[in-house]
């Protein structure tokens, strides 16, 4: 196989990633989103919220991170935030998915985007907790567009949104969960 035919196995690959649907609504209310769009979007976050984002984030990098975060998905699935998963047996699933999806690729390329795809997970640097929050920032904003979404689906409290998502976003990004909670607060006072 030449290494143009492993760098087209691998996007052939990727393009699965539009199969796998997830809990989260469009804003619209329609449908859900797959993990492609999702990917996309929040791709798109990154460079609209940059502002948002501490000194020593590299943006560049939050955009790589989050174009490859869910590729794991094609072979994992999505676990939606709300739902009980044993967190081992998932994070067990996504490296063995990783290892196949980026092993597709020839060794130069999967060297150099499996340490971001590593990173990303591990959440240990400014950039990577930056990119978390924006993955767990954009559902919330999708469900309040569309008027509850995945947290009607889900029976979700605003204690849960708090807890699941809350701490994730305040860690990477303060100011957006700052933004989210006074909504998120707003929202659920109004269907109580």
């Amino acid at each position: 196989m030449t290494r143009l035919d492993q760098q087209i196995a691998f996007l052939n690959e990727a393009d699965k990633l539009k199969s796998v649907n997830r809990a989260t609504t469009l804003a619209d209310g329609s449908r859900a989103e797959n993990s492609a769009e999702h990917s996309w979007h929040l791709t798109l976050y990154a460079l609209v919220l940059a502002d948002q984002a501490g000194p020593n984030v590299d943006i560049n990098r939050v955009i790589k991170m989050l174009i490859l975060h869910d590729l794991v998905e094609i072979d994992a699935g999505d676990t939606p935030i709300f739902e009980n998963f044993d967190a081992a047996d998932v994070a067990a699933k996504e490296q063995k998915a990783a290892d196949r999806i980026f092993g597709l690729l020839p060794a130069d390329i999967a060297t150099a985007l499996r340490p971001i795809w590593e990173e990303f997970e591990a959440a240990l640097t400014p950039t990577a907790q930056f990119a978390r929050a924006l993955d767990r920032f954009q559902p919330p904003m999708l469900n309040l567009a569309s008027g509850g979404g995945s947290w009607t689906d889900y029976n979700v409290t605003e204690d849960m949104v708090a807890a699941r998502v809350g701490t994730k976003i305040e860690r990477g990004a303060p100011g957006l969960w700052a933004y989210a909670c006074e909504r998120i607060a707003a929202f659920f006072a109004s269907v109580s």
